[in-house]
């Protein structure tokens, strides 16, 4: 067993969710009168707390705009976007197989809310695959690294017996800035050139690969 904890990013590393945020965050702008934003726009900014999102996607909003931004990406994402979301190919399996291991623990690190990871928890039936997770509203936002610090803490986990996993440079630049391994997918939003600029230990670019070499 390489690693005894795995922390792994959500959206764009084991959830093909990017479309439904992209579509969903441009819904929303549009409604909150910002205007119309790009895909590579938004795709640059997931994995950030959705308040740090807001802030970066739309620099000099205003408080209300950005409350009325939020609302409405909410709104979309919960109840009016249909654009359909599952977990990349493999990945259930893969989280079986892991699971299979006594010793080996499994963390989420997101830029979710905390209302939002447990929703997906149920609808997918996914919350029992982790011992622990942390979500950008409970904690910090990455990149700053706090909530891989508290989920270390909480799991009794050296930083050297653990690794991040994610598709953004702000899920590997939070790990680097602990010392903790880092390991990128490119399946996700950020390029392969983007994640190397984090000194990743190797960029996966599928699925099997990611878990194989775990």
């Amino acid at each position: 067993m390489q690693y005894e904890l795995i922390i792994f990013d959500w959206d764009g590393t084991l959830m093909d969710s990017v479309p439904r945020i992209v579509s969903c965050m441009q819904a929303a702008a549009l409604e909150a009168e910002w205007g119309a934003l790009t895909a590579a726009e938004v795709e640059d900014i997931i994995g950030l707390g959705l308040p740090e999102a807001i802030a970066k996607l739309c620099p000099g909003i205003l408080p209300a705009q950005a409350e009325r931004l939020r609302e409405r990406y909410a709104h979309h994402f919960v109840q009016a976007d249909a654009t359909p979301m599952a977990f990349f190919n493999g990945v259930e399996a893969h989280i079986s197989r892991l699971r299979g291991h006594e010793q080996q623990r499994l963390a989420v690190a997101t830029g979710k809310s905390r209302r939002g990871l447990d929703r997906i928890f149920a609808e997918t039936g996914s919350g029992a695959w982790f011992h622990a997770s942390r979500t950008a509203d409970e904690t910090r936002s990455k990149p700053h690294p706090q909530m891989l610090s508290e989920l270390l803490a909480e799991l009794a986990v050296p930083v050297e017996r653990a690794v991040m996993v994610g598709d953004t440079e702000y899920d590997l630049e939070m790990a680097r800035a602990l010392g903790m391994d880092r390991v990128g997918v490119s399946y996700g939003v950020h390029t392969p050139e983007r994640l190397a600029m984090s000194e990743p230990k190797w960029i996966a670019h599928s699925v099997d690969e990611l878990f194989d070499r775990l």
